[in-house]
């Protein structure tokens, strides 16, 4: 339902307002589309496929009709997705509404026909030395500033033993976005898969009993909801929550194509990011929440899976019943779906078999699984080089075999084959458009020396 000030615009958009002068648009209008809208919506970040650097841009239909519809606000989807309320999948900002005075110009000036001067664009792709010279930069974050992290961590972590987990939505703060934890048990199983199962993978052997500590586990894979409001936060958004820590955690840098590849943003996993990426996307979060997240170990990863099984998949071994928990190969119309639409697991993940494969913090590794003895406790094969890491549960291009518990997928350089710049980026995996992430907290906080090894690997350049 629109607010009162919403109705109000809506009328004065019927003819022109006698009160304002004409808007110049470099001094009022660009600032606007600048730290409001050119984040997510410029050449390089055209989500949704709107773009507004330029002025041909305007000229594009969205699914509320073209961006700027010269002299007609009504017709204007840049102005009518300012009118919905915070919340709506299409209002723009994702993160709020603008202040009414901003909405009123950006109303006037598609009223007096949406002049954009001659020659005018916004370009915010830096120069190709630069690009290398901040992909080649040292990272910001370092060991003081995860202690001091941990601190508040330990401060906000109130459960004590695993009796008082309990399922529960992170809200990020300043926004309508939550993501949803679900308690895993700490136990110990049998990790790797017998050599009597269909599809089998010689990476996947020994089998080896492992115990993991308990912790929560995302009950989604990550969305782009949550995504890209650390891919493309903007000084805009960050203002409403300050925070010196959290404004000195890498940040991803502009990706040179648009990432959702058209398969959809609200409710969709977000996809093509490196596993530094994914761990920055933690700290981000962590930071941004008071609670401690990271990626899954492999071992908490297939345990998670598992949910107590030891079949190839959660629900047994029968892949005809797959398309009841999965989006694959067979059913995915070829792209990735809105999360959390199959059957869940016994322990209520979703999507732990396809839709997207997932990563995880460990190193591949051929030999790895019959180093940890009688019982490997809360094993983590930290990788010393940039490929290959491990990545989990197969995606919506795979096959049956790729999306058993026990299936494990190694990185490679050519999930960056299209990527232009050199060096290449320690942010996008842009040939891996299958591959995502979810999130686990553990109930045990660890050392603030081991929070900052679970944040920076130490092995992003190529």
């Amino acid at each position: 339902m629109l607010r009162l000030g919403s109705i109000l615009l809506l009328l004065l958009s019927a003819l022109p307002h006698p009160l304002f002068s004409a808007v110049d648009f470099e001094k009022e209008i660009a600032p606007i589309l600048r730290s409001s809208c050119l984040g997510c919506h410029s050449a390089r970040a055209g989500m949704g496929n709107v773009r507004l650097h330029a002025r041909e841009a305007m000229e594009v239909k969205s699914s509320l009709g073209v961006i700027v519809a010269p002299g007609d606000p009504q017709k204007s989807a840049l102005f009518l997705s300012l009118l919905l309320p915070k919340g709506n999948p299409k209002a723009m900002p994702p993160t709020g509404p603008l202040p009414a005075e901003k909405r009123e110009l950006i109303r006037q000036w598609i009223l007096e026909g949406a002049k954009w001067p001659d020659g005018f664009s916004f370009d915010l792709r830096p120069p190709a030395t630069a690009r290398a010279k901040a992909e080649a930069a040292p990272l910001k974050d370092d060991l003081e500033l995860v202690k001091a992290a941990g601190i508040r961590i330990r401060e906000k972590s109130q459960e004590q033993d695993e009796a008082s987990m309990k399922p529960y939505a992170e809200p990020i703060p300043a926004t309508d976005v939550s993501l949803d934890f679900v308690p895993i048990p700490g136990g110990a199983f049998a990790m790797g898969t017998p050599d009597s199962e269909a599809g089998r993978g010689e990476d996947e052997t020994p089998v080896h009993r492992v115990q993991v500590d308990p912790f929560w586990m995302s009950k989604f894979e990550t969305t782009w909801d949550a995504y890209r409001l650390f891919m493309f936060a903007t000084e805009a958004n960050e203002a409403q929550n300050p925070d010196t820590m959290v404004a000195a955690t890498s940040r991803p840098t502009a990706p040179y194509v648009e990432m959702s590849f058209g398969m959809g943003l609200n409710g969709y996993p977000a996809i093509s990011m490196t596993q530094h990426a994914a761990n920055k996307f933690a700290q981000w979060l962590s930071l941004k929440t008071g609670h401690f997240y990271r990626l899954p170990t492999e071992a908490e990863w297939e345990y998670a899976c598992r949910a107590g099984s030891s079949t190839a998949y959660s629900f047994g071994d029968d892949p005809a019943q797959l398309a009841e928990y999965a989006w694959f190969s067979t059913n995915s119309e070829d792209k990735y779906q809105q999360v959390g639409k199959k059957k869940p697991n016994p322990w209520g993940l979703y999507d732990m078999h396809g839709n997207v494969m997932e990563w995880t913090l460990d190193a591949h590794s051929t030999d790895f699984y019959g180093e940890g003895g009688a019982l490997a406790m809360n094993p983590w094969n930290r990788g010393a080089e940039p490929y290959p890491h491990v990545a989990r549960g197969g995606g919506w291009m795979d096959g049956p075999a790729l999306l058993r518990c026990g299936a494990r997928m190694p990185s490679d350089p050519s999930w960056k084959i299209q990527d232009p710049q050199l060096p290449k980026s320690i942010w996008y995996h842009t040939d891996a458009q299958s591959l995502g992430f979810r999130l686990v907290r553990p109930l045990k906080v660890p050392s603030a020396e081991e929070i900052f090894r679970y944040w920076n690997n130490g092995v992003e350049y190529d």
